[in-house]
């Protein structure tokens, strides 16, 4: 399915990925059953488009004035572009969290269970300053403030979360967190010490391997931070006598990661080097047939036959790795936090009423416009 529906959005230039992401999610959705009774996605593709476009709009005003007032001032007052680069930089960071907070809520308001809507309150600028916030003080620390950032943002999204009239509430602290990080700070110290030695003894070439050898490290450091704070995170949710509790393991996600990426790399390496091979072959072909390299810059029938064969290959190899990343790493996740979280205190379920509909008419429209929405 998602192979099918790559090759529609390539042939339609990308528009009917908003019809892919539609259908993907129902089918995430409905293979989640909590209690028997299946999740349900009623997103509409055509908000997608809509929202897409009108976020489109904004953000070409934003990069054709606002853009070209921070370059003119660049120049006149520092006489470069450099500052307007790194001011248009910063300025994009505020709207990366905003499309996020409204992208979550619209995925959410289009979310049911049982027959009851899920729904976020409105928010998104509140949790994007809160977020550059908490993102200054996290790193401007070292991390040390980073379970802080993780609760506290978390604690917004969860706060203003409603399944039916019933609220959900985050509760815990951040405090919780911290024993997840210490695998990453003790990583970030010995790199450290190992680094400022080298540094010291002009060892080039050791700091660099210390530093490469950390980047695994860090990476399933960082996973097993992650998978440990869903559990601490989902164990202190409420929504009202409602509980939740997370038996999600670390190494277990952290195989799927790597053994997922690992295997539709090699995958799509493989099905990379036979499209080579075969645009390869088609060339030689054409050249035995009195076909010229210089055909492919020129608008003669060989050459537009050849470089449609090239594009064709080329965007085919980025559809299979997107279909072998739901299949091998997409899926399995799902699977695994669906399977190993459990619903408490389910019996106040009956008394939960249905809510309004949030129509939202933007949909995910900042997030698709940032590429932040290609995911499901």
């Amino acid at each position: 399915m998602a192979m099918g529906m790559g090759i529609l959005s390539v042939l339609t230039l990308g528009f009917y990925r908003f019809w892919m992401k539609t259908r993907l999610r129902r089918y995430y959705w409905s293979s989640i059953k909590p209690g028997g009774h299946p999740l349900e996605y009623v997103g509409d593709p055509l908000e997608k488009l809509l929202g897409f476009f009108i976020a489109v709009v904004i953000l070409a005003f934003y990069i054709g004035i606002v853009n070209l007032i921070l370059m003119f001032v660049s120049f006149s007052l520092f006489d470069g572009n450099t500052a307007a680069y790194i001011a248009s930089f910063v300025g994009v960071i505020p709207l990366w969290f905003y499309a996020r907070y409204r992208a979550r809520r619209y995925v959410l308001a289009r979310t049911r269970w049982r027959g009851i809507r899920f729904g976020v309150d409105p928010g998104a600028w509140g949790y994007a300053w809160r977020a550059l916030v908490y993102w200054a003080l996290a790193l401007g620390s070292g991390t040390l403030l980073w379970p802080l950032m993780t609760h506290r943002l978390e604690k917004f999204r969860i706060d203003r979360t409603w399944y039916g009239d019933r609220q959900l509430h985050q509760g815990g602290s951040a405090r919780d967190l911290v024993k997840g990080m210490v695998p990453i700070w003790l990583t970030l110290i010995v790199i450290g010490l190992v680094v400022g030695n080298a540094y010291n003894l002009e060892d080039v070439e050791a700091a660099l391997g210390t530093l490469l050898l950390a980047v695994p490290v860090l990476a399933i450091s960082w996973g097993w931070y992650s998978v440990r704070s869903f559990r601490v995170l989902a164990a202190t949710k409420t929504a009202g006598t409602i509980g939740f509790r997370s038996a999600a393991r670390a190494p277990r996600v952290i195989g799927i990661y790597l053994f997922g990426y690992g295997l539709a790399s090699i995958l799509t390496g493989i099905a990379a080097i036979a499209a080579s091979l075969l645009f390869a072959a088609l060339l030689f072909a054409s050249n035995d047939a009195q076909f010229s390299l210089d055909d492919l810059d020129n608008l003669s029938a060989p050459g537009l036959a050849l470089q449609a064969v090239g594009f064709a290959i080329y965007f085919l190899v980025f559809v299979i790795w997107a279909a072998l990343r739901h299949i091998l790493v997409t899926l399995p996740i799902w699977r695994h936090y669906a399977e190993t979280l459990e619903i408490t205190g389910a019996q106040s379920l009956l008394g939960i009423q249905q809510r309004d509909r949030d129509e939202h008419r933007e949909a995910e429209g900042f997030a698709e416009a940032l590429d932040l929405g290609a995911a499901i």
